[in-house]
């Protein structure tokens, strides 16, 4: 008699609850939305039931992936991979005759820990801000023009590859020095206690 080899079964419960988690969701929340009660779910996030291949369509479908996704077995998961169409990139900020444009290149859920914006300033325009929260500190890169920083009663010049870090707990303001657009990249970084 032969030795049959164990086939490693899939994280089926571990990627259920991750692909949950990832949106946010209740367990209540899947169950409204798949059609299968919420026990059961829980069952199965937990591995004590082997669904059908019914419910786990359901499920599947309501979480909007693969069935495949689901049965995966135990490897590497990929943690983050968030794509941002330019078209589709939030516009947190613009004035009123377009003078100064800020979009979010960040992902929501970096909110108030690092967010990195893309700005465009016309000729001649400004954007001054309030103290952001205590130890915050923001990035600044231009990657066209040229354009002056000042935070409180310091300044400079930065042109087109250059780099400041600064304090923008600190009311800042940013001008443009270009005869035409600038354009800049920032990143704001907020310290780990700010509970944001």
């Amino acid at each position: 008699m032969s030795k049959i080899n164990q086939v490693e079964l899939p994280e089926l419960g571990g990627n259920v609850k991750r692909e949950r988690l990832a949106r946010s969701w209740s367990l209540e929340d899947l169950a409204k939305i798949c059609g299968v009660s919420k026990a059961m779910l829980s069952q199965v996030e937990a591995g004590k039931v082997n669904p059908t291949i019914g419910t786990l369509w359901k499920i599947a479908a309501a979480l909007e992936v693969d069935l495949n996704l689901l049965l995966q077995g135990k490897k590497e998961v990929l943690k983050c991979f968030e794509v941002g169409r330019s078209g589709d990139l939030p516009l947190l900020h613009e004035n009123q005759d377009g003078e100064v444009t800020i979009k979010v290149l960040s992902g929501k859920d970096l909110l108030g820990k690092l967010e990195f914006y893309h700005l465009t300033f016309a000729e001649k325009s400004s954007l001054s801000s309030d103290a952001h929260y205590p130890g915050s500190e923001e990035i600044v890169t231009v990657i066209s023009g040229k354009v002056k920083v000042t935070v409180r009663d310091r300044s400079t010049i930065l042109q087109s590859g250059d780099v400041l870090r600064f304090a923008c707990d600190l009311p800042h303001s940013i001008t443009n020095h270009a005869s035409g657009n600038s354009i800049l990249h920032m990143i704001v970084r907020f310290p780990a206690e700010s509970g944001k």
